[in-house]
């Protein structure tokens, strides 16, 4: 398959295509900030570069505008390795990675106007939506955006869906492009980048176990990105690998610095990470450069100690 001239319109992608997304950059600290609400829509293609220049019904694409005004992240979806007929309605997931229990859900709607968005971000379960109990795989094949997105990641959706078919699905541009190939793993969000066949079977099971792998590890989605960064070192340093078990009590900036207290395998730490500027191995379409964060302290905080009243 051509995936640099996909429906006849080429997309960018490496000029170097075999030295990179490989995993030897960086990709912790860059899950997409702004991905806190999901709407996903079936429909098997062909995808334009953009959403709004797809061809879709117009009812399909006003559902899209009213998710993106209401701040939900909309992705098209189709099953790997499959370009039939559209389902009968439109089959919709919609997830909320932001609650204390995040969750997802889908429907089949004839009208997109009796789907309830507004419901989806004041966190309530819309109606005629069913809770989905399995975690769904989204990886990211969109040619049209980038042709390393299609050439890397369609294996990889092929493969996962042999061992998860009900749960895997293609879906278009996630962000992150010079981190090809991405797989995000919903309801919580997490991202992951420059995915191998075998790194994004690890990242299924490890999910599906309640636990996160922080080989290629993004990050989880709608979290400043010094923040994904911190919760990162410390997860690096204590070795804590549970989706919840690590998680950002308070921060600020100071100048290009940022400060944050994490709560990790029972401890709190005090994490200070700046930005930095990362060369890519090779130069491409992608990216020269990539800009990341280093850890400059991580210090375990002493528990509060309350004083004893004193005796009268």
């Amino acid at each position: 398959m051509n995936t640099a001239n996909v429906s006849g319109t080429a997309a960018k992608g490496c000029t170097h295509p075999a030295g990179c997304h490989t995993g030897e950059v960086p990709v912790y600290a860059s899950a997409t900030v702004g991905a806190r609400f999901w709407l996903l829509i079936e429909h098997s293609g062909p995808w334009a570069s953009h959403l709004e220049d797809c061809s879709l019904p117009e009812d399909v694409h006003t559902l899209i505008k009213r998710a993106t005004n209401l701040g939900i992240r909309p992705q098209l979806i189709r099953r790997p390795g499959r370009r039939g007929p559209a389902p009968d309605g439109i089959h919709v997931m919609v997830a909320d990675s932001t609650a204390a229990e995040p969750w997802i859900a889908e429907g089949v709607f004839t009208n997109p106007d009796d789907l309830d968005l507004d419901a989806l971000v004041a966190g309530v379960l819309p109606e005629s939506c069913i809770l989905v109990s399995e975690p769904v795989f989204l990886v990211c094949t969109h040619a049209k955006r980038n042709a390393c997105c299609a050439r890397i990641g369609l294996p990889i959706a092929r493969s996962l869906a042999e061992v998860l078919p009900d749960r895997t699905w293609e879906t278009s541009h996630v962000g992150g492009d010079r981190y090809a190939a991405n797989l995000v793993c919903l309801p919580h969000g997490l991202y992951y980048g420059s995915m191998s066949q075998a790194a994004a079977l690890a990242a299924a099971d490890a999910y599906r176990s309640g636990e996160v792998t922080l080989d290629r590890f993004r990050g989880r989605a709608g979290i400043p990105e010094p923040l994904q960064a911190a919760e990162h070192f410390v997860r690096a340093h204590t070795g804590e690998l549970s989706v919840g078990g690590v998680a950002v009590e308070s921060s600020r900036s100071d100048g290009s610095a940022t400060e944050a207290v994490v709560l990790g395998n029972g401890a709190r730490y005090r994490v200070v990470v700046e930005p930095m500027t990362f060369s890519t191995p090779c130069g491409t379409a992608c990216a020269d450069t990539i800009t990341t964060y280093r850890l400059v302290s991580l210090d375990r905080l002493s528990p509060v100690r309350y004083a004893t009243p004193a005796l009268t």
